[in-house]
Order: C-alpha cells, then structure tokens, then sequence
C-alpha cells in the first residue's frame, strides 16, 4: 500500500470508528516511518498541524513504553492506559517500518472507554490492523 492509500484507509476508518462511538473517539493521528536514522513524519491530521511536531517525541513516550514490552507485528495495534491531553493514546504498526498514532487531544482514554459504545466502535480500527497486515505500507 502506498501513502496516499494508507491515509484514505486511516480517514475512512477514524470516520467510522468516530460514527459508531456516536462521538469522537481520536481527533488526531499522525502516519511516521521510524527508522535507524531520524525518522519522517508522513502524514497528519488534527487541531495541532502548527505545534504537534515540536511534542511528538514527547507525546509518543507512554506508547513507546508499550510497544516495548511487546514488538508489535504489521498490523497489531496497543492502547496506552495513561495518556492524556496531547499523548497519543494509540499506535499501529501499518509497515515494516511505519507507525499510526492516534489521539483524543482534550479527553483521556480512560473516560472514551466508559462509553458503552466504544467496544463496538473498536472494530473498525481492527479491521484496520488487517487491512495493513495484509498490505502494508511501503
């Protein structure tokens, strides 16, 4: 799958994950390709275009604590218990080395998870993981 596919995918899917929870579940993601050099952001999409990269190292850390403890696969995706405000809540692995990082930028996880609707609304972004398993971002 090629960028532009990848965020066709990703929009279609947050409209949908967002439609099921009947409110917004991520208003932010950003597609980065990390590699052994700096990495490059690719893509992003959210109320902080102006400021988000000066955070993004910062906003990623309780992720990246998760993602340790288990190397995700092409297409495996982790939550993080602790974000809040600015720090992405989300991560997917959608390439041998590109990543998908989601975020709410005004409510923590822990308070979309009381909704009795975001199970449901979990589905969409799995299907994502898929999608990118079988075809990833290259």
């Amino acid at each position: 799958m090629n960028i532009d596919e990848a965020r066709t995918a990703i929009i279609q899917t947050i409209g949908r994950v967002n439609t099921l929870y009947q409110g917004v579940v991520f208003d932010e993601w950003v597609l980065v390709k990390l590699a052994s050099g700096p990495g490059m952001i690719l893509s992003y999409q959210g109320p902080r275009a102006d400021t988000y990269k000066a955070r993004f190292l910062a906003d990623i850390n309780s992720l990246q604590t998760e993602v340790g403890r288990t190397p995700l696969q092409l297409g495996d995706f982790v939550f993080t218990h602790g974000a809040d405000g600015t720090h992405f809540d989300a991560c997917m692995r959608i390439g041998p080395a590109c990543y998908l990082f989601c975020n709410h930028t005004t409510k923590p996880m822990s308070e979309i998870r009381q909704n009795p609707l975001w199970l449901n609304a979990q589905k969409p972004f799995a299907e994502l993981g898929a999608k990118f398993q079988a075809d990833p971002v290259v």
